[in-house]
């Protein structure tokens, strides 16, 4: 199986039969019109959808037929994605430019369960640090915990950034109906001071709990936040520097910055090299998303979570949600050159889900280059962006509608809302199916005539329609419904970066200008009138930056 893996990561994408023969196909069906393909199958619709763990998928608004699909998966099989899945849940080293397993799936794996990194079950360990985390997080929520001065604390701060902020922040305001509604949570990731100052500027910090969350403790942003509030919390309970230990926890695998730091290392909960950043949200690092929604809705997401993976695992390709999400966003990506995806939900609590989905979607398949390092043969991650229905109706659907770009779009939707209010959740959900719908089909300019539109106004109350959509819908909101999302499009991801013959899974993009900023900082810092060695664009803005801080 090693053997027909490596062989697959030695073979071009476009060199693939299952490639060549959906260009074909894409030659054939560009020009078919979803109005045209519902028209000769009145049953599109019931039979081009696929229902896995509480998720209904409907995929029959997408410009495809039954012969796109069965190309699109011989793709999947001509591209060791069956190998790829099992080689990941085996915890082999699929990380390959880092070396490392993949493992975000053993973080939700059950207790009792067996998954092997290097020989060693880490499942056990998963289950310590998960116990740990709730005994923790109980403490809080019961008000055992106390503050310095012996107050409970009432609110808790996540210092963090990247995976280690917008996984919790995401799960946080999407879990919020089932949130501790007596505590107050904040989340603090950008090196703005305002992003600090104003977490803060209400806040009482002999009640304030500080949840720092960095890896390796040395995270430029997070550790100068972790810095700032150190100081904003001792300067707040006297200045006394034993405060911090019971104003401060840490998520991270440096025990002796953490140490170092002040918080008492029995407070540090770890994690592990084989849950990369933006896979963390189910680990350690969702700490304050426990504290906010208590430990039994934590592990239901968990459970949730889990579902998915044993679907995406087992289940046969043409019946497997997140395969076929990934294809078909290859499919658009690639053969119809759309460049962006849109995620639509259309539930207020997950407003935060499309923010989430751009580091997951766009840090895992923003790569230029294949496993074996040779430049890839075509388009690779899509933009991923949205905002929550209705809203976003009210802005930039003008362009998905009547722009000149083609915009897939997922919409997401719940068959019950979590705060029923009149014919609110009716109005809701009609305007999904509504978006949909006309997206897909449009009006035409005889349609538009026939309602007595003067002619000279008929061309801009034409819809060309034609546009693809998904759409997910579920019964209602629960944490285990947004475990299963989440792993739903981890799992899609995974299915397009392994078409495409790349790394999902490391980051290297995101280093460049992290080294660069470490040089600029002491040229912005000194006394001294820097000796400048960079482009004359950047000197220029250098100088220009120290001229109006000096102004101050």
């Amino acid at each position: 199986m090693a053997a027909r893996v490596e062989a697959i990561n030695k073979r071009p994408a476009v060199r693939r039969q299952a490639w060549k023969d959906l260009g074909a196909h894409y030659k054939k069906i560009r020009d078919l019109n979803l109005r045209q393909l519902f028209a000769n199958d009145p049953k599109r619709g019931d039979h081009l959808t696929a229902e896995a763990v509480g998720l209904y998928l409907d995929y029959s608004k997408n410009r495809i037929t039954p012969e796109t699909i069965k190309l699109l998966i011989r793709l999947a099989e001509e591209s060791g994605l069956r190998e790829r899945i099992d080689a990941m849940f085996r915890g082999d080293k699929i990380n390959v430019t880092e070396k490392r397993a993949v493992l975000h799936t053993a973080l939700r794996a059950p207790r009792g369960a067996t998954i092997l990194v290097d020989g060693k079950n880490v499942v056990p360990e998963v289950h310590a640090v998960l116990d740990r985390m709730s005994d923790f997080a109980n403490r809080v929520r019961s008000g055992e915990w106390k503050g310095h001065t012996g107050k409970r604390i009432r609110n808790v701060i996540n210092v963090g950034i990247g995976g280690s902020d917008l996984g919790p922040v995401m799960a946080y305001e999407a879990l919020r109906h089932y949130s501790e509604r007596s505590m107050t949570f904040r989340f603090v990731s950008n090196v703005d001071g305002t992003d600090f100052a104003e977490a803060v500027r209400d806040l009482d910090p002999s009640e304030t709990l500080f949840i720092i969350s960095s890896k390796t403790f040395t995270t430029l942003e997070t550790m100068t936040n972790a810095q700032t509030a150190r100081a904003w919390s001792v300067a707040g309970l006297g200045k006394d520097e034993r405060s911090v230990a019971k104003h401060f926890v840490a998520v991270s695998t440096n025990a002796e910055g953490v140490a170092k730091f002040g918080i008492d290392t029995a407070n540090m909960f770890e994690f592990w090299d084989w849950v990369g950043g933006r896979y963390s949200m189910s680990s350690a690092i969702g700490l304050s998303t426990m504290v906010a929604v208590g430990p039994d809705n934590f592990r239901a997401m968990l459970a949730g979570l889990h579902e998915m993976d044993e679907h995406f695992r087992t289940a046969p390709f043409e019946e497997n949600l997140p395969v076929l999400m990934g294809l078909l966003a290859v499919w658009y990506n690639d053969f119809f050159g759309a460049q962006t995806v849109a995620v639509l939900p259309y539930e207020q609590y997950l407003k935060r889900f499309p923010a989430y989905l751009q580091q997951l979607t766009m840090e895992s398949n923003g790569k230029h280059v294949t496993l074996d390092g040779k430049k890839v043969a075509h388009q690779t991650g899509p933009v991923y962006w949205g905002e929550p229905g209705t809203n976003g109706q009210h802005s930039f659907y003008q362009l998905i509608h009547q722009g000149t770009r083609l915009i897939p779009c997922d919409f997401i939707a719940f068959g019950q809302s979590l705060n029923p209010l009149g014919r609110h959740h009716d109005i809701l959900v009609a305007n999904v199916c509504a978006q949909a719908e006309a997206l897909a089909f449009g009006k035409t300019a005889e349609e538009v005539a026939a309602e007595g539109t003067p002619k000279w106004l008929v061309p801009h109350r034409v819809f060309e329609g034609n546009r693809p959509s998904n759409t997910i819908l579920a019964e209602r909101l629960t944490p285990e419904s947004l475990g299963k999302l989440v792993a739903l499009y981890e799992h899609s991801v995974f299915t397009q970066g392994a078409v495409w013959n790349i790394d999902s899974f490391d980051q290297w993009g995101v280093e460049l200008g992290k080294v660069l900023a470490q040089r600029i900082i002491p040229e912005l810092e000194g006394k001294e009138e820097p000796k400048l060695a960079h482009d004359s664009s950047t000197n220029a803005l250098i100088r220009r930056y120290r001229k109006l801080k000096e102004s101050v």
